[in-house]
């Protein structure tokens, strides 16, 4: 006995502007999620700080891009460990193996990104200031 088709999400349907639109809410939904998280809002706020410092540090708009875009690199990788550990956390509060693998991947992730973040600073700092 075979199964009635499955009928498509309704989000799914959404096509053209209206897709747009909801995709957008979605999205600030996620950066309000996002607040919620201590880490997050830590990060948010150094980058309130170092993205203007970016176009001031910068000799042009490929310095600005890489000193922007590492910061915006570790709000990225911060929203996607948050939304991994939102998604292990709902499955159950029991220890698991996998649970904890996937945290891991998600926190070095987040370490990376800031990893790269730093060094990135660090290099643009030390070209302007001690090299320059």
């Amino acid at each position: 006995m075979s199964l009635p088709p499955a009928s498509p999400h309704p989000h799914k349907q959404r096509t053209g502007l209206n897709r747009l639109w909801h995709a957008t809410g979605y999205s600030v939904a996620g950066l309000r999620a996002g607040w919620g998280e201590k880490a997050f809002r830590q990060e948010l706020c150094l980058a309130a700080v170092l993205l203007p410092l970016a176009f001031w540090l910068s000799g042009g708009w490929v310095e600005t891009a890489l000193l922007a875009g590492t910061v915006m690199l570790v709000l990225i990788t911060e929203l996607l460990n948050s939304g991994i550990e939102a998604a292990i956390d709902r499955i159950g509060p029991e220890l698991h193996e996998l649970s904890r693998r996937a945290k891991d991947m998600g926190s070095a992730a987040v370490l990376l990104s800031l990893l790269l973040c730093g060094a990135t600073w660090a290099a643009a700092l030390y070209q302007r200031f001690i090299h320059g």
